[in-house]
């Protein structure tokens, strides 16, 4: 066989033309013709089982019938007021796709959410005339609701037939926070998979298939996929119609597994979300390295660019106070409250501490006010200075992450003098100095109380007073999180504030009142604890948690306290705290509360000289600008505590720090994210013009459906009903088990949404928007589930799609009513 490499005039087989082969309906792209099998025939499918799958068809060896549309044969309509024709009509419309030259957004108004502007201003972006692909950097700032503003760009993607493959890709804490928003307020579907998951799917598909392909949309955690090793192979073969990377930020470094793993992802994709709330690192060419992952020809020279004015298509950034987003917020986002600084005077045994580090590990110059090591001043005794500032950050946290952080100490010395004698070397005289220190700390810290009783710990103490006076109680549903850095002082905390705020204890000597999350946790562990958290009907009262929780997940459902038992040295890491209680959909003034541990030792450093500090400036850049990330020119919280503590060490101070700012050469950058909008105020986002010929339109048409398709015997054939809620709500209900069709579309649902809804056995759906979201806050306030017991009906809700693939097939192939 020979292909003569050039489309034929006059071919059967013209591009755009569809044909029908294997009984199944495809798109021809390209005809050539062969010297001994006929036409080839490369097509793509277009009918449900094959959409999407490319094929190379030889007409001599199969049977290709052409489509002609000539040929449609017209069926006389007999039913009252033609209902038969309006919903064949009504069906053909809701299944062709939009135009891609529609940039009218056509599904804003249609979720269960409130329509508000700004949140459909990214899907505008994306949609534009602006864009030859539909990719963008979402990069609000913490809480403006950047999952919403994914979902509605998702929802336009899927009515213009361009998100039927859908890979969403998030830090593993948010996965089922993420699948459960879009799911109940979009209707769309996204199974979970982690490294388990993938192993059972490939268990269920034959020999070498690409497990990616067997669900349509899934969602899986950013540390399951990086491993390219093991998924680099099946990624490389396979492309996707839309692709969402949340966190984004984490793609920028070079030669990350996360680069890497985006790198692949990015030119296999039509659509392309990235969202972010710190999308760079002050670095004009690591920015541009992200944005190349969008558009790699948007940036001629990575090294000298305009952010706003070449970049200007590609991403969008709002803050709290930007004028669009502060006249819509209403009462859905209260102004959050000051941080309240709760001073704890030292204890006695703390403040020998405190008097240790002064005298040995920090001790202060007499040419400066706070720190300095000159050589006439005491030699500090850590081997490397910026240790001596990790200890203390250790002992403000608490003095168990203190005995903690002095045994690993330890035997990370003893370690180092074990390899210089192997190597028959000396060892370093100043490890014998440090540990003489090290051994000192760990005899004060010995001596300290264990925190059961009050004395043993001035901010636990404080913290106990503060939970008290905000009334966390064993008769009380009210809550609060409180932020520590280490997982040592989380795990302590929960061992003794329990019993002294009254709450229950088990004989174990845990309490179901308490929750811990922190990094050490698997993605399932961290799920549940987020769960039970944000439920109104568990026990849980108060969330100790680390950073693990301060990027992306949401704490604002139950809860308005937030409790600083620590603070960060970074205002990043302090500002992605409060965003926890501070964001979109909060009903109560976020409070915030920091324990500032004091200490009257002369020369010790604490809370109050940097902690105290970074919350005040935080609270002021967020009053005037929305946001502190640009305040430091850093945009990283790793590397601004980084460059602080190099500060302190060289002898400088946190207002110099503060004020140095960002270098001269990355002004713009940092002018771009410091700016209170990138969105120019202009009219409201287009809308799409659909055509229905329902009056209540998706609502009517299932109705007139189902009314159609199983005539007077739907109760005996799905199982359907109908019934309202106490409030007058109405909604109908039917048995997927009896619809084996819609039963496989709904196994793409979340399988625990299908198990603990028993959806197989019943199906409850509204189209009353009211009913679904009181549904929603019901949830919310159970104790055994999150998710609704009634779904809202959407135009691409599965029974939706499913009805109007049963009207279509009422008719035969190239049938059509009359």
């Amino acid at each position: 066989m020979t292909d003569q490499g050039a489309t034929e005039e006059g071919t059967r087989f013209p591009p755009g033309a569809q044909i029908l082969v294997r009984d199944e309906e495809w798109l021809v792209r390209n005809t050539t013709t062969t010297d001994h099998d006929g036409e080839r025939i490369e097509a793509v499918g277009v009918s449900e089982f094959v959409r999407d799958e490319e094929a190379v068809f030889f007409s001599g060896i199969d049977a290709v019938e052409l489509l002609d549309p000539e040929k449609t044969r017209l069926v006389p309509d007999t039913s009252s007021y033609f209902r038969r024709s309006r919903l064949f009509l009504e069906a053909a419309l809701r299944k062709t796709p939009l135009p891609q030259s529609e940039r009218g957004l056509a599904l804003a108004d249609r979720f269960l959410l409130d329509p508000l502007v700004y949140q459909q201003r990214p899907a505008e972006l994306a949609l534009s005339m602006r864009n030859l692909r539909p990719r963008v950097l979402i990069a609000d700032v913490v809480g403006l609701g950047k999952t919403l503003e994914i979902g509605l760009t998702l929802a336009e993607l899927i009515r213009r037939g361009r998100g039927e493959r859908i890979l969403v890709v998030t830090p593993q804490s948010i996965l089922e926070q993420f699948q459960h928003e879009l799911w109940t307020r979009f209707s769309i579907p996204l199974v979970r998979l982690d490294s388990l998951g993938i192993q059972r799917v490939q268990r269920e598909l034959p020999s070498g298939r690409n497990p990616f392909t067997h669900y349509k949309r899934v969602i899986i955690s950013v540390d399951t996929l990086k491993n390219i090793g093991r998924y680099r192979h099946h990624l490389e073969r396979i492309r996707w119609d839309a692709v969402v990377i949340d966190e984004s930020h984490n793609l920028i470094n070079p030669g990350s597994q996360r680069r890497a793993l985006a790198e692949i992802l990015a030119p296999r994709t039509d659509a392309l979300l990235l969202a972010s709330a710190t999308p760079h690192n002050g670095d004009k060419r690591s920015f541009a390295d992200l944005i190349s992952l969008l558009d790699p020809a948007a940036i001629a020279d990575r090294d000298h660019y305009d952010p706003a004015e070449d970049l200007g298509h590609l991403y969008i950034r709002r803050t709290k106070i930007s004028p669009e987003v502060r006249d819509e917020m209403g009462t859905e986002w209260p102004d959050r409250g000051p941080t309240v600084s709760l001073h704890c005077a030292a204890t006695e045994a703390e403040e020998r501490v405190f008097a240790e580090l002064a005298e040995h590990w920090i001790p202060t110059t007499q040419a400066s006010t706070e720190f300095g090591t000159a050589a006439q001043d005491p030699v500090p005794v850590a081997v490397e200075p910026v240790f001596a500032y990790n200890l203390l950050k250790t002992f403000l946290s608490s003095h168990k992450a203190l005995g903690e952080t002095v045994t690993n100490r330890v035997a990370s010395l003893q370690d180092r003098v074990r390899r210089a004698e192997e190597k028959g070397q000396l060892p370093d005289p100043a490890i014998a100095t440090e540990q003489a220190a090290l051994a000192r700390l760990r005899q004060i810290v010995d001596g300290m109380g264990d925190g059961t009783a009050p004395g043993d710990s001035a901010k636990l103490d404080a913290l106990v007073t503060q939970l008290k006076e905000i009334g966390v109680g064993p008769r009380s549903t009210t809550r609060a999180v409180v932020f520590s850095e280490r997982v040592r002082t989380l795990t302590w905390l929960a061992d003794v504030v329990p019993a002294r705020l009254g709450l229950p204890v088990g004989a174990d000597g845990t309490s179901k009142a308490v929750a811990v999350m922190h990094g050490g946790l698997s993605d399932e562990e961290q799920a549940k604890v987020l769960e039970s958290f944000g439920l109104a009907d568990t026990p849980v009262r108060l969330l100790f948690t680390g950073d693990v929780a301060s990027e992306g997940v949401n704490l604002h459902r139950q809860c308005h306290h937030l409790v600083h038992y620590d603070i960060p040295w970074s205002l990043i890491r302090i500002e992605q705290r409060n965003g926890r209680i501070d964001r979109y959909g909060q009903k109560h003034e976020p409070r915030f509360h920091a324990l500032i541990l004091t200490s009257a030792t002369p020369g010790a450093k604490d809370d109050r000289t940097v902690a105290e500090k970074l919350l005040r400036r935080e609270e002021e850049a967020h009053k005037l600008d929305g946001t502190a990330e640009a305040v430091s020119g850093l945009y990283r919280a790793e590397e601004e505590e980084r460059r602080l503590i190099k500060e302190l060490v060289r002898g400088g101070t946190v207002e110099e720090f503060l004020d140095s700012g960002p270098a001269e050469e990355d002004t713009a950058l940092a002018d771009l994210f410091g700016q209170v909008d990138t969105v120019t105020e202009h009219e409201l986002p287009a809308r799409a013009e659909l055509i229905s010929l329902f009056d209540g339109d998706t609502a009517d048409f299932v109705a007139t459906a189902l009314d159609e398709v199983y005539e007077e015997r739907a109760a005996d054939l799905i199982g359907l009903a109908s019934g309202t809620d106490a409030q007058g709500g109405g909604y109908f209900s039917l048995s997927p088990s009896l619809a084996p069709d819609l039963l496989h579309r709904l196994k793409a649902l979340p399988p625990s949404y299908l198990r603990e809804q028993r959806v197989a056995d019943r199906m409850l759906v509204t189209s009353d928007r009211a009913l679904a979201q009181r549904k929603l806050d019901e949830a919310r306030s159970s104790s055994t589930t999150m998710w609704p017991e009634v779904s809202f009906l959407t135009d691409i809700h599965p029974v939706v799609e499913w009805l109007t693939d049963k009207v279509l097939v009422e008719f035969g192939r190239q049938e059509a009513p009359v």
